[in-house]
């Protein structure tokens, strides 16, 4: 344990250590109790004296207490981890923590800011500590507050990497974690096997429900379309926009635009296309029509053997007839 003119501080290791030589003395046990109760004002980290920055104590779930503290939990008889419930008498609001250090000024803790929120607490207002015995978590839900939750990849391991901030969670809590820079409200949906459970050294499974807000895009059914009747608008019909002689506009040397307007040419019916409908349609299912237009035939060698003549063909000459050589 380590002391100065200004802080007590004490990790929880040496608190370890002072009840294992103090459990045996005479006057430990019937003469004192075995629970740790005692009120405290709370303030956010934020208003922690110090050079020193202790944003990291807003990302998990422990509190910063009074070196007093520490020194009645030594006397008492109470199981480790030292976890405690703290209650707001005024809206009977509560939740559960772990303690971090005991190094804050006699009758005043430093609360994370959002377990202030939960229990509706301002600063400088008053809040009861208790020391509890907690069962060991099998299980937990959690409910994200926005869907933004949703971008992350991998939800579960940034999770369990926030938790190991954490030694408890309380059922109806909203935890806050903070992840790429940013910070992510998760509702304590369930805990098994109690409403509030230990979560130090434990295999715990963990389970999401949809985030507040979320809304699933909706899935639209496609139903068969029954056919339709058979249209005879000819403006639905197919036209060949293919090459047209003198139906472009022309240009003036001198700029002008007078004279150059195209002249289109009328479309003759020849070159309206309808569409054929497949008669065998069926509901269900596709059929990819290849090679739809009409193949030239190929030259047939058998065709060729039977009507082929010898010398059946027609000769030309390179003297023009009526002139002598």
């Amino acid at each position: 344990m380590v002391c100065d003119s200004e802080r007590l501080f004490c990790p929880i290791e040496n608190i370890a250590w002072q009840f294992s030589f103090n459990m045996f003395e005479p006057h430990v046990g019937r003469g004192f109790q075995n629970r740790f109760s005692a009120q405290y004002r709370c303030y956010s980290v934020s208003m922690l004296p110090g050079p020193n920055d202790r944003s990291d104590v807003d990302k998990g779930g422990k509190i910063i207490m009074p070196p007093s503290a520490l020194d009645q939990l030594s006397r008492l008889n109470i199981t480790y981890p030292m976890l405690f419930k703290l209650t707001n008498k005024n809206s009977d609001r509560m939740t559960h923590c772990g303690v971090l250090e005991f190094v804050a000024d006699e009758g005043i803790c430093y609360l994370p800011h959002w377990m202030m929120q939960n229990l509706l607490l301002e600063e400088g207002g008053l809040v009861q500590v208790e020391s509890v015995n907690l069962m060991v978590a099998t299980y937990s839900k959690f409910q994200p507050q926005s869907p933004d939750f949703l971008d992350i990849t991998n939800p579960k391991a940034v999770l369990e990497n926030a938790l190991r901030n954490f030694a408890c969670l309380t059922t109806g809590d909203v935890i806050a974690i903070n992840y790429n820079e940013k910070v992510y409200e998760l509702r304590v949906m369930e805990t098994k096997p109690d409403k509030a459970v230990s979560i130090i050294e434990c295999d715990m499974n963990v389970d999401f429900d949809a985030p507040l807000g979320y809304k699933e895009p909706e899935r639209h059914m496609q139903h068969p379309e029954e056919p339709a009747e058979e249209e005879t608008d000819p403006s639905n019909y197919d036209v060949d926009f293919g090459f047209r002689a003198f139906t472009g506009s022309g240009n003036r040397l001198d700029g002008k635009k007078k004279g150059i307007e195209p002249s289109p040419a009328p479309l003759d019916p020849s070159d309206i296309k309808r569409g054929i409908p497949n008669y065998e349609f069926k509901v269900g299912k596709i059929t990819f029509i290849r090679n739809a237009r009409q193949q030239p035939r190929r030259f047939d060698i058998d065709d060729m053997a039977t009507n082929f003549i010898a010398f059946s063909g027609e000769g030309q000459s390179l003297r023009k007839k009526g002139r002598k050589p």
